[in-house]
Formats: C-alpha cells, sequence, structure tokens
C-alpha cells in the first residue's frame, strides 16, 4: 500500500489575514513541503498543472525536477499532466528526464483536466476534449514502448521513424490515468491496462464502487489482470477533530466557493463540510485515527494500491501543512502499513493450496 501527498500549489489569499505570499516563497515552501514528504517516510509526491493565478504549477516536470535532487525515495507525480493540451512528446522528455534526475523516481499521471484555461492558450478547441486525449494518450504509451516510432493522428503531426530522447532511468515510465467519476474513463484506462487514480473529493466514497467495479471488470475481459488503483482526497491531519477541522475550514471553503461561483454552485457551508468529515463522507479532515480509519475504510471497499491525500486546499501557514505531513508520514502511514500488510497476510492464509 502506497501513501503519499498531492498538491495543486495553491497560491490563494489567506482567508484569515487576507494576504497572499509571492509565488517565490509559495515554490520555496513547496519544495520544503515534499522534502518532508520524502523524509516522513511517504512513498508518493503528486503535483497538479494548472494555468490560472490561484495555482502557481503550469509545468509539474519542471518542480518535479528540482525536487528530484531534493529527495531520496519518494516517487515523483504530475497530478495530473493536462494531456489533451499538451504533446506527448514533449510530456515523455519531461518527465524521462526527471526520472533521470531521480534515479528512476518519475511517473505520468495523465488526465483530461477539470479546468479549460488550458485548452484555449495552447490553441485547442474543447469540442475535442476527449478525442484529444484518447489521441495523444495512444501516442504517449507508444513513445514509452519504443526508442523511435512511426505515428499518424488527427490533431498532431505525424512522425515517421524518429528517436524521441531522453530514455528514461526505468524501462518505461509509469503512466496513470486519473478519473474524476466518468465511466468511458475507466474503461479505456481498464482495456488500456493503466492504472486508475480516481478522485473522490465529493459525496460518499462508496457511491464510486459500481465505477471501480466497471474498472475490474474491464481490464480483466481485455486480459489485463487486476491492476492498480489510487485515491486521491482532500484532506489534513492535526491533533485532534476540532481543531483539524477549524483549521482547514477557512480555506477550504473559500476555495470550493470560489470555484462554485464560476460553475454556479452554491458556497459551502459549515453543516457541508462536516458531512464531508462524517464517516460517509470524502474528506479526511480530522485526528489521525479519523483519517486512518477512514483511508482503511476505503482500502476495504475498494481494494486500494495507493492514497494519495490532498494538502491543502487553498492557502494555509506552511507551519500547519507541515505538521500534517509529519502526522501522515509519522503517524497514520504506519498503521495503514501494518494493517495492510496483515490483512494480505490473512487473505494468502486463506486460500486453499493446491
Amino acid at each position: 500500500m502506497e501513501l503519499g501527498i498531492s498538491s495543486f500549489a495553491e497560491l490563494t489569499p489567506d482567508p484569515v489575514t487576507g494576504k497572499t505570499i509571492s509565488g517565490y516563497q509559495r515554490m520555496l515552501d513547496l519544495m520544503e513541503e515534499i522534502e518532508l514528504a520524502d523524509q516522513a517516510g511517504l512513498d508518493v509526491y503528486a503535483l497538479g498543472e494548472h494555468h490560472r493565478p490561484d495555482f502557481i504549477v503550469s509545468s509539474p516536470a519542471v518542480v518535479l525536477g528540482a525536487a528530484a535532487v531534493k529527495t531520496k525515495k519518494l516517487k515523483l507525480s504530475s497530478a495530473v499532466t493536462v494531456l489533451s493540451s499538451d504533446d506527448p512528446v514533449r510530456v515523455f522528455q519531461d518527465f524521462a528526464t526527471v526520472d533521470l534526475l531521480s534515479g528512476g523516481r518519475a511517473e505520468i499521471m495523465a488526465g483530461r483536466g477539470s479546468f479549460i484555461e488550458s485548452f484555449p492558450l495552447f490553441g485547442f478547441d474543447l469540442g475535442d476534449y476527449d478525442e484529444l486525449f484518447s489521441e495523444k494518450l495512444e501516442m504517449l504509451l507508444k513513445l514509452n514502448e519504443a526508442e523511435k516510432i512511426s505515428w499518424k493522428g488527427k490533431h498532431r503531426a505525424p512522425v515517421h521513424n524518429l528517436g524521441v530522447y531522453p530514455r528514461p532511468f526505468q524501462e518505461k515510465l509509469p503512466v496513470w490515468v486519473a478519473v474524476g467519476g466518468t465511466p468511458e474513463s475507466v474503461v479505456r484506462a481498464g482495456n488500456l491496462g493503466l492504472p486508475v487514480a480516481l478522485a473522490i473529493i465529493g459525496g460518499s466514497p462508496a457511491h464510486f464502487k459500481p465505477l471501480v467495479d466497471l474498472y475490474r471488470k474491464s481490464s480483466a475481459a481485455a486480459g489485463k489482470g487486476k491492476l492498480p488503483l489510487g485515491v486521491h482526497s482532500h484532506g489534513y491531519i492535526s491533533e485532534d477533530s476540532k481543531k483539524a477541522a477549524d483549521e482547514f475550514f477557512p480555506s477550504y471553503a473559500y476555495v470550493m466557493s470560489r470555484i462554485g461561483r464560476e460553475r454556479g454552485w452554491p458556497p459551502t457551508t459549515r453543516e457541508q463540510f462536516e458531512a464531508g468529515r462524517s464517516k460517509e463522507g470524502a474528506l479526511l479532515v480530522g485526528s489521525p485515527q479519523q483519517v486512518i480509519d477512514k483511508i482503511l475504510y476505503e482500502t476495504e471497499l475498494f481494494g486500494l494500491d495507493r492514497f494519495l491525500l490532498h494538502v491543502s486546499v487553498g492557502t494555509m501557514p506552511h507551519a500547519q501543512i507541515m505538521h500534517s505531513i509529519e502526522l501522515f508520514g509519522t503517524r497514520v502511514a504506519p498503521v495503514i502499513r501494518k494493517e495492510t500488510a496483515a490483512s494480505k497476510i490473512s487473505d494468502l492464509s486463506a486460500t486453499p493450496k493446491g
């Protein structure tokens, strides 16, 4: 069971002070957060791509390249690379470079993105949203398989027996597909034999069980076997439940209400927030034991191989984020690993021999 952090590297006003730190300071803080995740024994750090003022990272590979030389064991992933509006050749080259810098710790989490700014910015038609992703994912996977490729598609110039360099440290770069709840997305990933990272940021995790079952069914039908599955959810850890909720809610409500205004949702209320923190809700905000219980519940529900805690949603004091990452690595992760290892041993011992 892999445990890690995902982040969009927010650059929003602190809802308590009203102040926004400089981009330079946010990058320094981000490097410290990634280093701490490595030192605390976590497995993965995943960084999102955005092209808007409230998030500072437009090129995850550049930041992960910097993080590669500051960390030793941590897997370094995008979360996500907006592949629909990018060039698969450059994506492959960038992450192959991160892989060389890190000694084989780079990953690509490819997705279509939940924001649309990159499409007009790079000259793509939003009407081609799904077709762009499907075609570019096909090309990226082909680049990952062989040094020289020939490829032709609708939305990019063809390639005729050309080499793509550098090659990664690993034989192939791990490529995950990030999905938010679309059946077509999990079917595509299952058919291609790709791991899925499922974003559960609202509602009840149990509502996503049919989607996971469809993914498993699709991969089995395609002869791909049981593929890795990860979940990414908003969360924050402090010493006790009330402290965690009180510290996390202002920034969470600010960002979710701001995005809600763009998309026609009502403002986020404390009542909604507390419902999300309940046993059945998608928010992992609370004490170490509360977060342990929720991750173990989702592990049993889905058969998880990876869980990423998205810290934070909106700007919080750097010291609080660092403390939350430390608690995740030192108090939560050891228990999760022990429990899941014991469960796996129990399952193996219960399997009939012969």
